[in-house]
């Protein structure tokens, strides 16, 4: 089994920037990759940002040039680097893992409120 727990969300800025984290404890070695989707209300949960554990990243057209995703020594903890947030980007981010033998895996979600 593997725990998913995110920090860092809050209220910023139209055009500030925020950074989130996901540390990941328990079987973290089978994990192929890790990410991070949102849900807006009313809206449909949607990737956001991927990497997998060869450093593989891909992203959300509309998160491109904003967004970046990337991972800490050990490999338990992901980060998504969010610049130049606009209103559209407001959103409970949640923290993703996928392990090939054992599934998926979510983290509790965290706010995102971009807002002036």
């Amino acid at each position: 089994q593997v725990q998913l727990v995110e920090s860092g969300g809050g209220l910023v800025q139209p055009g500030g920037s925020l950074r989130l984290s996901c540390v990941a404890s328990g079987s973290i070695f089978s994990l192929n990759r890790m990410g991070w989707y949102r849900q807006a209300p009313g809206k449909q949960r949607e990737l956001v940002a991927i990497i997998t554990f060869d450093g593989s990243t891909n992203y959300l057209d509309s998160v491109k040039g904003r967004f970046t995703i990337s991972r800490g020594n050990g490999k338990s903890t992901v980060y998504l680097q969010m610049n130049s947030l606009e209103s559209e980007d407001t959103a409970v981010y949640y923290c993703y893992g996928f392990s090939l033998r054992t599934g998926d895996y979510w983290g509790q979600g965290t706010q995102v409120t971009v807002s002036s």
